[in-house]
């Protein structure tokens, strides 16, 4: 499946830029009020503005994705832009601009989750980056809370002479695996571990003994082992430890080859807000395309909150069991079950009988 030309977002609808959008464009990149940590970054005249405008369809033309223009979905009003570029195929280039009466409400972050989650899923499988001053403290919160992490510092091309290096954010990378070697494998039954104590659903009650643990993830790692099932694994930009995982396991039929479950999502617990269930996701996706899969099934229990989480990966929920999940007495939770196509296409009722 292509990239996504469009993205929509809880607040925005994220699309490539049109003619018709380059005064509106120019504005952004002449207004100081938004280069307050950089005022010699901004366009210096309008002539440059309209440059970056070009260069910025061009680069549309060229990749099929770039930098987006991001409108309200309620006034329809173009209120930034964002996304990543390629930069000499060396990595992607995170970037993002909003209107000043936009500034400090959240939409920069917003902006910058779809990015990376888009850019994991369907992009060049390069690094994807962010280059963020120290003192620009909005920004750098902005890249945190998106998933990224410092990975080091950077000298800009266009930096002042006495100007301190950008702090290099580096995304998580994905890893599709069958089989763990063991440092691998134990950073997994730790992550398990952790996220089961902390209350995630993933097969046992908090507190469960971490031989229980083991013994369950053998038993997947046997599944591996015989071409039934994949690991998705999501690594640190930093020290490549293990940070997320799920697996992806084919219908246990030859005429359901399509068809996949998506099971033991987890990501690091001590993460929590950092965009690394949608990032892991994104990888999900990828990897299952790969192996030629159209429609992911998944399972979660009610009360959680996870039913929104993953609409808003692009799941429709399919079927429900009333009181089928019980952690504890007199907790009966129902059964939610939930697809999504890979192609984009919303489920008809065909395919969810």
């Amino acid at each position: 499946m292509p990239s996504a030309r469009v993205v929509e977002t809880p607040r925005l609808t994220l699309r490539p830029p049109t003619a018709a959008d380059r005064d509106a464009w120019v504005s952004l990149h002449r207004d100081p009020r938004t280069y307050s940590h950089a005022p010699h970054a901004m366009a210096q005249t309008d002539d440059a503005a309209v440059e970056f405008f070009d260069a910025a369809r061009k680069h549309w033309d060229e990749r099929g994705f770039g930098f987006w223009v991001a409108l309200d979905r309620e006034s329809g009003e173009l209120v930034g832009v964002g996304g990543v570029k390629d930069i000499d195929g060396a990595f992607l280039n995170l970037y993002y601009r909003l209107a000043f009466d936009r500034l400090g409400q959240g939409l920069g972050t917003e902006i910058a989750r779809a990015a990376a989650a888009h850019a994991l899923e369907f992009l060049p499988e390069l690094p994807v980056r962010a280059l963020v001053k120290e003192v620009n403290v909005p920004s750098v919160r902005t890249a945190l809370r998106a998933g990224f992490q410092a990975v080091g510092a950077k000298v800009l091309r266009d930096d002042l002479p006495d100007e301190a290096p950008s702090i290099v954010f580096e995304a998580p990378r994905v890893e599709a695996a069958t089989a763990f070697d063991a440092a691998t494998r134990e950073q997994v039954l730790d992550l398990w571990v952790r996220t089961n104590d902390a209350g995630g659903a993933v097969g046992f009650t908090p507190g469960a003994p971490r031989g229980d643990v083991d013994a369950a993830l053998a038993r997947h790692e046997e599944a591996m082992a015989e071409g039934a099932s994949t690991a998705v694994l999501l690594r640190s930009a930093v020290d490549g430890r293990v940070i997320g995982m799920a697996l992806v396991t084919p219908a246990p039929t030859p005429l359901m080859p399509h068809v996949a479950t998506v099971w033991r999502v987890m990501t690091d617990p001590d993460a929590r807000g950092r965009n690394l269930g949608r990032l892991l996701m994104a990888g999900v996706h990828r990897v299952s395309r790969k192996l030629g899969l159209e429609i992911l099934t998944l399972n979660v229990r009610s009360g959680t909150g996870t039913t929104r989480f993953y609409e808003a990966c692009g799941y429709e929920v399919t079927g429900r069991v009333l009181g089928a999940i019980r952690v504890a007495p007199g907790d009966d939770r129902d059964d939610i079950w939930m697809a999504r196509r890979l192609d984009g296409r919303v489920l008809t009722p065909d395919v969810r009988d």
